[in-house]
């Protein structure tokens, strides 16, 4: 409508009377808004609410006032601040552009053609990814997170496991005496790559239980990550920890000219200002965790127990693609399992107590259990 036929709709009407259409064309577009929801974004392993206030005003603060300036390469304060947290020398640690950047450049380092990576399936889609750039081949082990299932696969050739534990998207956990078992019977040859980024959300053993394994396996290198509990996925921040005399390899996998200065100052406000905002968050998520779980119990779906931010289900008479489709329509995004080769499983993300009553609302409509 044109301003003229904006105006054109009131003539020959009173004072009173465009009053009240003005009155009531308000109230139309306030029912409109009310109505409308936006949608439920349940398909990402990242934190859903805003990064810790002190971390975005040290990243705004260095960014305006160090864009023209070359960071520190070496990134050697927040590798000793993230030594010092986790009781290993800086120069065991590396930092990268998150730690799917430096798992990446570790299968580089450590594989080449013919060379096999071995990885429990389904798991994160990296990995396979990762093996076929470096000119390795990636063989997935179906079975989950069984430490049996993984030694049986080796074979000559394999060169690298690569374990997301807790694993996206299953929520399946190896805890630190199991990841010992495994590392003690793997042969030399063979690197152990941890993918730690969900470990934040851990409940059965104490937070890092598997760093006291660095220092007795140096082929065992340990990956985390500033994008899930943190909520910062923008920064691209992650940082890698290796055993006794990883150092050389830690160098070479992380990026030859580092991290921007407002990554590094982000990371290490993070660092030192959110473990209390941390603790909240970890905890919120074993709740609400557990009370899906026990509420999904109640429906026609098979729900696994999670040590991550997710949960895998598979419904009962309905490919998980459907599912997705049908929670889609209820204004609810869910990660169907056929990204990672599993047409009968949905994976969804542990968030808050409203998220959790939306899903399962939208879980009893999708699945007819009303």
């Amino acid at each position: 409508m044109g301003l003229l036929d904006y105006y054109r709709q009131f003539a020959g009407m009173s004072d009173e009377e465009v009053t009240e259409q003005l009155r009531e064309q308000a109230d139309e577009q306030r029912r409109r808004a009310l109505a409308r929801i936006d949608e439920l974004d349940l398909s990402r392993t990242t934190w859903h609410e805003l990064p810790h206030p002190d971390v975005v005003n040290a990243v705004t603060f260095a960014a305006r006032g160090a864009l023209n300036v070359a960071p520190d390469p070496t990134a050697e304060e927040l590798r000793r601040e993230l030594g010092r947290r986790n009781g290993v020398e800086p120069e065991r640690v590396a930092v990268g552009h998150g730690a799917a950047q430096l798992l990446s450049a570790a299968a580089q380092a450590l594989l080449g053609p013919d060379d096999e990576l071995l990885t429990p399936w389904p798991s994160y889609g990296l990995y396979p990814v990762m093996a076929q750039r470096a000119g390795a081949r990636a063989t997935p082990v179906p079975g989950g997170h069984d430490v049996e299932r993984l030694l049986a696969a080796v074979t000559p050739a394999t060169r690298a496991i690569a374990l997301c534990n807790p694993n996206d998207p299953t929520g399946e956990h190896l805890d630190a005496a199991a990841l010992r078992a495994l590392l003690n019977a793997l042969p030399e040859r063979v690197s152990l790559l941890v993918d730690e980024a969900l470990a934040d959300f851990v409940t059965t053993e104490p937070p890092g239980a598997s760093l006291t394994l660095l220092d007795d396996h140096p082929r065992l290198l340990i990956f985390r990550t500033f994008s899930k509990i943190y909520g910062l996925a923008g920064l691209r921040a992650g940082y890698a920890l290796g055993g006794a005399g990883s150092g050389e390899l830690l160098a070479r996998i992380a990026p030859e000219l580092g991290i921007g200065l407002p990554v590094q100052v982000g990371a290490l406000e993070a660092l030192r200002r959110c473990d209390g905002q941390l603790a909240q968050r970890r905890a919120a998520v074993a709740a609400e965790r557990a009370r899906l779980l026990d509420a999904l119990h109640e429906l026609p779906l098979d729900a696994r127990p999670s040590e991550a931010n997710v949960l895998w289900l598979r419904p009962t008479g309905l490919s998980g693609s459907e599912l997705a489709l049908r929670l889609q329509r209820s204004g609810v995004r869910v990660m169907s399992g056929a990204s990672v080769g599993d047409e009968q499983h949905v994976r969804v993300t542990v968030q808050s107590p409203a998220a959790t009553d939306r899903l399962l609302d939208a879980l009893r409509t999708a699945l007819g259990a009303r």
